[in-house]
């Protein structure tokens, strides 16, 4: 049986199996609460950080690693464009762009916004990552405006890596997607398997409601 522990960026990983019918449980990690005695967590990824996947007795962590793991040992899929399709390049691209042009660096911003302390929110660092997002996140505009997904007409693997880090800038706050984007995590985040990997991932689902429900009440006050 596939575990995934943790949610967080371990979305992707369970969308990605929604998509491929795959069997797996979903193992909570609770990172705020702190792991240091969460001995069977710690026993996966001693590191401490989310996700890690466990399957027969292989142990991976980092998502964009599994999900590549997972589409190559249980496919085929047309969740990954065969290297002489002509969307594998931009295929490649975009699925990990999704993680280290994209939800790396945005990390860094939403960290330094909620935790570091008040003069240290606007740090240099912080403003840099936030420029580095916004580049990348202007070759997805560019992309979108040429074709409805990032690896041409058919939603791959690199629509859930890009989507998951889309809205979670877009939760946090700490970047504002175009109308481009919106319309594009619309379309990804509509498909059934986005829906059935929400309802598995109860905390994230907890939480878009909550922004949901947050700017609906800010709406209503303007």
């Amino acid at each position: 049986m596939i575990t995934v522990y943790g949610e967080g960026r371990g979305f992707r990983v369970v969308w990605l199996l929604e998509e491929m019918g795959l069997p797996y449980q979903m193992r909570p990690v609770d990172l705020l609460a702190g792991v240091d005695n969460d001995r069977e967590f710690l026993a996966i990824n001693p590191a401490g950080f989310i996700p890690a996947l466990r399957d027969g007795d292989v142990t991976m962590v980092e998502s964009i690693a599994i999900m590549e793991y997972l589409m190559a040992r249980h496919g085929p899929t047309p969740l990954a464009p065969d290297p002489a399709d002509p969307a594998f390049p931009a295929y490649q691209q975009f699925l990990h762009l999704g993680e280290a042009g994209l939800a790396a660096s945005i990390y860094f911003v939403v960290v330094s916004q909620n935790f570091a302390p008040e003069a240290e929110r606007n740090n240099w660092g912080a403003r840099a990552a936030l420029q580095v997002f916004e580049s990348r996140l202007g070759l997805v505009t560019r992309q979108l405006a040429v074709s409805p997904y990032l690896a041409g007409d058919r939603f791959t693997a690199a629509d859930i890596s890009v989507t998951y880090a889309l809205q979670f800038a877009q939760r946090t706050g700490a970047a504002t997607l175009g109308e481009a984007e919106m319309a594009y995590v619309a379309r990804t985040s509509g498909r059934e398997a986005y829906k059935r990997a929400m309802d598995v991932c109860q905390a994230t689902k907890a939480w878009a409601a909550q922004v949901a429900a947050s700017r609906d009440a800010g709406a209503r006050e303007t």
